[in-house]
């Protein structure tokens, strides 16, 4: 190993990553064709093909498998002792960042997002895409994403998974219910009622599981692809639908909507951020993974429900190495 290039081991890595030539490229701010000839210069040294082009990018031979997680482990520790936290300043320094997020994601923790990018990070600007929980690991891979936030949860080796906050379920009725007055429902009362809920790409699949766990499915009237739609629904018919407290708490702030505790407790949702493995990520991802789980991670208040038992919880959160 005295002739192996440290920097050949990060190309490796990305390659590994992305799965991309021009992902990889981007990432180390070089050519194509530099990127391309180190990758040459890995097959001779480890005397193996490690990546086969297919129709979806790059994949990995077995031994490329082998390799992959010691060479990232080892550029870990490297950049961790090396790296200065001020590579990226983001009081005087701009820069975009491209987030996935769900509707939700959209009415509830953006707006926290860019109150505090507004203050502490004023160069910053952000787009915004839609969330498909099935598109945004390889997009995240590709360098099509910088980041997204999601509640399914996704272990790929390529990217890391770092919880922000756990979320309970509540029902969700028109202020004026005819029916369902107080705050709570009976599980006879969701069975008397209609239900709205949501079927998409979003990967909130939670609320249709809990109906069907008690044989309640026949009772949805509704189904949506955003839960976003759901407050203007309810605030105007008689249904009941099942969504998380907090995004609960943000649509009754603007809609003729209350919340109500349910006769059951349900597994709680945890909110994760997805991005990059630390190694493969720019100065500039790095501040804003640890800036998006400083804002979004912090703990929210319940204010439109008495407190239970099993209420919203901070999670620990850390990042994994």
């Amino acid at each position: 190993m005295k002739d192996f290039d440290l920097n050949l081991a990060r190309v490796f890595v990305l390659l590994y990553e992305t799965g991309s030539v021009t992902a990889a490229a981007d990432t180390l701010h070089v050519t194509q064709p530099t990127v391309s000839y180190s990758l040459g210069k890995l097959r001779r040294h480890f005397g193996d093909e490690l990546f086969r082009r297919t129709g979806r990018g790059l994949a990995p031979t077995a031994d490329a498998r082998r390799l992959y997680e010691p060479l990232r482990r080892a550029l870990a520790e490297i950049d961790g002792a090396a790296r200065q936290a001020e590579d990226f300043d983001p009081g005087s320094m701009s820069g975009r960042f491209t987030l996935a997020l769900t509707d939700l994601g959209e009415a509830t923790l953006l707006p926290r997002l860019l109150a505090a990018a507004r203050t502490r990070a004023p160069g910053v600007s952000f787009t915004i895409r839609p969330l498909d929980v099935d598109e945004a690991e390889g997009q995240l891979r590709r360098g099509d994403l910088d980041a997204f936030v999601a509640t399914p949860v996704l272990f790929p080796q390529q990217i890391v998974r770092i919880p922000l906050f756990r979320e309970r379920y509540v029902g969700m009725v028109a202020a004026d219910h005819p029916r369902v007055r107080g705050d709570s429902v009976t599980l006879t009362d969701l069975a008397a009622e209609q239900h709205a809920t949501v079927f998409g790409p979003s990967g909130h699949i939670t609320p249709r599981a809990v109906l069907a766990s008690h044989g309640l499915l026949d009772q949805v009237a509704l189904e949506v692809t955003r839960l976003s739609i759901l407050p203007y629904v309810l605030e105007q018919t008689d249904l009941i639908a099942i969504v998380p407290e907090y995004v609960g708490e943000v649509f009754t702030a603007s809609h003729q909507v209350r919340l109500v505790r349910l006769p059951f407790e349900t597994e709680p949702i945890e909110v994760a951020l997805y991005a990059r493995h630390e190694s493969s990520r720019s100065p500039a991802q790095r501040w804003l993974v640890r800036f998006m789980s400083e804002v979004l991670g912090e703990q929210v208040s319940s204010a439109q429900l008495p407190p239970w038992s099993s209420g919203r919880q901070p999670t620990g959160r850390r990042e994994p190495a």
